[in-house]
């Protein structure tokens, strides 16, 4: 089923009906009294918190830094026990709406098992970073999030800072090119299951979006801007916008159902599988929990990513994608603009969630050759 049709049935399945969530969903902020840095209602799993154990070969703190609009971002360095010398290192990031302790913290687990230093991050507004705001998404903020982890890896003396790459997940992996065409000091970027949050905000899975269509969404957004303002608080609504039958916008106040319909399409189900259900929920994480700020596609209309993606040259990135995944077509089209920059591997048999966490489809000795090439 095509990605919109599963925005549909999320719509026609969520807890309010459009115009009600438009109107009355309160900021989440105000609804849960959490703020940054609030740890949520108990852990998301037995792991102490996190969606994955941690490896009795790696070391795990938590850290803290600035990015340079003064926003503290909150992450967890990964470091090899019994480490000597200076290491490489990476930057990692999960999935838009996702947490550290989920998929991005399991990739850093694992890179630094492999010998990395590796930091996994909150990105800005959202998890424990902060922004008063919370879990408001800006795909500037975002990508200059990746580089003030650089600035961050840089200053450790473990770190050999000519030796700095960044791994993304999902839905941040854009940001991660696009701060990568930028920032010259990331030397390599791989990325699993992208997508371009640009792209689908403005346009649709696939581009599905008619003129007219993109414009009812601009419409919809540029209302709930006075509602907020009137309400003085942030409406929770679809960051991906539907439509309905009628052909009118349909957001919702979830990303996901609270409880999976019987006939839930293949996308919603393995979404939900994951960040509904024990293997990926965590507390923290927008996706499993609740839904962006309404008015938060407006910055992903205006800023476009990966426009500068020539400048990565002669650095390379490697984009890897499930076979089955409805995500696919981001790597492709990406790599086909940059196709003597840009590498890209499909997994047979993966769809776009297997690569959050299936360590038995996820690439881990390919991603870790691209990295001791390229970050040599």
């Amino acid at each position: 089923m095509e990605r919109r049709k599963a925005l549909g049935l999320i719509a026609s399945t969520g807890a309010a009906t459009a115009a009600a969530s438009v109107a009355t969903v309160p900021s989440f902020g105000a609804e849960t009294s959490r703020a940054a840095g609030a740890t949520g209602q108990g852990e998301a799993t037995d792991k102490g918190g996190y969606t994955f154990a941690l490896d009795k070969n790696v070391e795990r703190s938590s850290v803290r830094f600035k990015n340079r609009y003064g926003i503290e971002v909150a992450a967890d360095l990964y470091v090899p026990k019994n480490a000597r010398g200076k290491l490489p290192a990476l930057v990692v990031s999960g999935p838009i709406g996702a947490v550290k302790e989920q998929s991005s913290g399991l990739y850093a687990n694992e890179f630094a098992r492999r010998g990395y230093v590796a930091l996994a991050f909150d990105p800005s507004f959202s998890g424990e970073s902060g922004g008063t705001v919370r879990d408001v998404a800006s795909p500037d903020i975002y990508t200059e999030d990746y580089s003030a982890a650089v600035d961050f890896l840089g200053l450790q003396k473990i770190v050999e800072r000519k030796r700095i790459g960044a791994q993304a997940v999902c839905g941040l992996s854009a940001m991660a090119l696009t701060a990568a065409a930028a920032d010259s000091r990331i030397k390599a970027v791989a990325t699993a299951s992208m997508y371009d949050m640009s792209r689908s905000m403005s346009r649709g899975h696939k581009d599905y979006y008619t003129r007219e269509q993109r414009q009812k969404v601009v419409d919809h957004l540029s209302r709930q801007r006075w509602i907020d303002a009137k309400n003085g608080t942030y409406a929770r609504l679809s960051h991906e916008v539907p439509f309905d039958d009628n052909g009118n916008v349909a957001p919702t106040n979830r990303v996901l159902p609270e409880t999976l319909p019987a006939n839930a399409d293949p996308i919603t189900a393995i979404f939900f599988d994951y960040y509904r259900t024990e293997r990926g929920y965590h507390p923290r994480s927008i996706n499993s929990t609740t839904a962006f700020t309404g008015t938060t596609p407006m910055s992903f209309f205006a800023f476009q990513l990966a426009t500068n993606i020539d400048m990565l040259a002669p650095r390379k990135a490697l984009l890897v994608a499930g076979a089955d995944a409805h995500s696919r077509y981001y790597s492709e089209d990406i790599q086909a603009k940059a196709p003597d920059s840009i590498d890209l591997v499909i997994v047979p048999g993966a769809d776009h969630v297997d690569l959050y966490d299936r360590k038995d489809l996820i690439p881990f000795d390919r991603f870790d050759e691209f990295f001791t090439k390229n970050l040599a």
